[in-house]
């Protein structure tokens, strides 16, 4: 019986039996050249994937996700996106690094969103932290979905593969905080997001 450390590895790295036989990912569009990184639902367009699998699609299903379409965007998906690059002052080791992605706003876009402030974004990440963002906050931060770190793709395991994050260095009220808690609306991993009205 395959372990679920082990599948997420595989999956992650596009071993799965998708990659292996030449065939498409579980769930991806058909248009996908790997591994989903990225689900959004909720108020979004046609969408390119159907309906969650409560068998298949685990991770999504124990965190109680659920939606009858959806829109999954890969990695190259993502990186087609025109990038934006911040340079905030991460939590981890107190020093600047370079994170480079969309704007979250432009990704909403590219699935059919009609983003405005009143709209709700609730960003859920692997390891199940789930935090809502409104659409006047994701547009007053600047937010990204950063896809690289200092010029490299970041890695599942570390706080990829992708990233809700913005620069709360440009933010004089938010440079009195914690450093910890100038991080709450950004949650590393960014697997999912489910879009409401506010």
């Amino acid at each position: 019986m395959i372990s679920k450390r082990h599948f997420i590895q595989t999956t992650a790295l596009g071993l799965g039996a998708g990659a292996v036989t030449g065939g498409h990912a579980q769930h991806a569009p058909r248009t996908a050249r790997g591994p989903t990184l990225l689900t959004v639902s909720g108020l979004i367009g046609p969408g390119n994937r159907g309906a969650l699998d409560p068998q298949l699609d685990q991770l999504m299903a124990k965190h109680q996700v659920k939606f009858s379409s959806a829109h999954a965007f890969d990695f190259a998906a993502l990186t087609a996106l025109p990038a934006t690059s911040i340079e905030p002052t991460l939590e981890y080791d107190a020093k600047k690094h370079t994170l480079k992605g969309p704007l979250f706003a432009d990704m909403m876009k590219a699935c059919g969103v009609a983003f405005g402030p009143k709209l709700s974004f609730l960003v859920r990440a692997l390891d199940g932290y789930a935090v809502a963002i409104s659409g006047a906050e994701i547009a007053e931060r600047r937010f990204i979905l950063a896809t690289h770190l200092d010029g490299q793709p970041m890695a599942l395991g570390g706080i990829g593969p992708l990233w809700s994050v913005f620069e709360p260095d440009r933010f004089p009220a938010l440079m009195r905080e914690d450093l910890k808690q100038r991080f709450r609306l950004c949650p590393w991993g960014t697997y999912h997001v489910e879009v409401s009205q506010g």
